[in-house]
């Protein structure tokens, strides 16, 4: 048996999530993401690999645009394949696919304006990678939502089961069965591997045995905060803050970061270790994702249950405040005092977050908190490592507000749990393939693993193509 596996996405970095399995009669590609740094942005815009009509399924790990924001491009271009996930992945899926369609439209017209404002002549008219109806063509290709665990019939020979991945809601574990004469191979994508003993999900599912087992390593290099120590660094932040008569603004994404903190101001609250200020939520795809949190109690850990069965859901407290119109946010700048503002982009790539920073980045007063992983080349990343002067929506801005950071807050394992997931294997794969990882840092992991673990393990190049024998 010979399967190919073709690195199509986050290799040697960080966004981007594709991975191209083919074993000769069925082609199926798990994650259909978008490169999100700067310096890869231009991959979005080549031609697949191969015909995407060519493709027979996708399988999704989970909703974040890294994983699923390229869908409408393949759709567009030619994919009628099913697109298999779990019942939260294809819901929160449909939402961000909407929001980026719209918000690259969006950014499309705001960028020609500003072109003709400035008196800027281009080659070329400002085209977004696709729209809102591209996005709303990719719904009806959801297959019946999969439910993890079950075993799920992709063709003759070829299976798939899904796993909780304690990342996001919904968030799965891919492992791949292939079966031809008599042969079997076992393909694992751990996806983006959790955290054991966060708030809300259930820790990831461990498994005991792959031929071949493709890792995520985005902070493969390092460890976490305490996520004991989470509240407190929260509550000094916010305290100070408002002793300073600042704002918060909370860079976040809409996805599992953003009711996150939610669910650790909640917990502030109740105890009254923070004053109880206007929390705004600022973000319409943070607020219908938050709906689905809402519908799949089924996916809660027992301390979310337990705080549901009290009353005291994190998504309903008296001072939050759900932000949907563009009024109601331009508004938000206008209130005098102290308030929590919670806006996407997690990155500070686009949507609301950037207005919030044009209104408080250049205050002494004010603390921009940071509470996810900062991509090179993004404007978050620019901030968080001290960058003097910003430029914001075409005007640049000094720095002068607090910057600070949350590591606790990581959806992401850090070095020690990944070592913790690959250690339930009982015996070592094949290979292993080190990937969603800036270079270095997925070097470092990967030489980690190999000595510590005495594995064969490599870091796939871009459109890479290994034998899977």
């Amino acid at each position: 048996m010979q399967l190919k596996l073709t690195f199509l996405g986050a290799a040697q970095s960080v966004t981007g999530s594709r991975y191209l399995l083919d074993t000769g009669s069925t082609r199926i590609l798990v994650d259909c993401g978008l490169f999100q740094e700067r310096e890869f942005r231009s991959r979005n815009w080549e031609p697949f690999a191969i015909p995407p009509r060519s493709i027979d399924a996708i399988l999704l790990t989970h909703a974040h645009l890294d994983h699923c924001g390229l869908l409408p491009k393949l759709v567009r271009e030619g994919f009628q394949g099913s697109i298999y996930c779990t019942g939260a992945t294809s819901e929160i899926t449909k939402i961000m696919l909407l929001d980026a369609g719209k918000l690259q439209q969006e950014d499309a017209e705001f960028k020609m304006k500003r072109h003709q404002r400035e008196g800027r002549r281009v080659p070329y008219p400002e085209i977004p990678l696709y729209t809102a109806e591209d996005a709303e063509a990719v719904f009806p290709l959801f297959s019946r939502p999969v439910k993890y665990e079950d075993p799920v019939r992709i063709s003759d020979g070829l299976e798939a089961s899904f796993h909780d991945a304690g990342h996001v809601l919904g968030s799965s574990m891919i492992k791949i069965t292939a079966r031809q004469d008599g042969e079997e191979r076992t393909i694992l994508f751990s996806g983006d591997v959790g955290r054991w003993n966060i708030p809300i999900l259930r820790n990831p599912s461990l498994f005991s045995q792959a031929d071949y087992v493709i890792v995520e390593s985005t902070y493969g290099d390092r460890l976490h905060g305490d996520p004991e120590d989470v509240a407190g660094s929260l509550a000094e932040i916010i305290n100070s803050t408002c002793n300073a008569g600042g704002n918060v603004v909370i860079p976040s994404f809409a996805l599992e970061r953003a009711q996150e903190v939610l669910y650790h101001l909640n917990q502030l609250l109740i105890s009254n270790r923070i004053p109880h200020l206007l929390v705004f939520l600022n973000s319409p795809m943070a607020i219908n994702i938050t709906e689905v949190f809402e519908a799949h109690p089924e996916l809660y850990d027992r301390e979310m249950t337990r705080l549901i069965e009290r009353n005291k859901s994190p998504f309903d407290f008296p001072s939050l405040k759900m932000v949907n119109t563009v009024d109601d946010s331009k508004a938000i700048n206008r209130i005098l005092g102290t308030a929590i503002i919670i806006a996407g982009s997690g990155m500070c790539t686009g949507g609301r977050i950037k207005h919030h920073l044009v209104a408080n980045i250049s205050r002494p007063e004010s603390t921009i908190l940071f509470v996810g992983y900062q991509a090179s080349g993004t404007l978050g990343r620019q901030i968080v490592d001290g960058a003097r002067e910003v430029r914001i929506l075409g005007q640049v801005h000094p720095v002068q507000a607090r910057i600070a950071q949350l590591t606790g807050l990581s959806a992401h394992a850090d070095r020690d749990e990944l070592m913790r997931w690959l250690s339930a294997l009982k015996k070592a794969p094949k290979q292993l393939f080190v990937t969603h990882g800036e270079l270095e840092v997925a070097n470092r992991f990967s030489n980690y693993v190999a000595d510590k673990m005495r594995w064969k393990v490599s870091v796939p190049a871009y459109r890479e193509q290994v034998l899977l024998d």
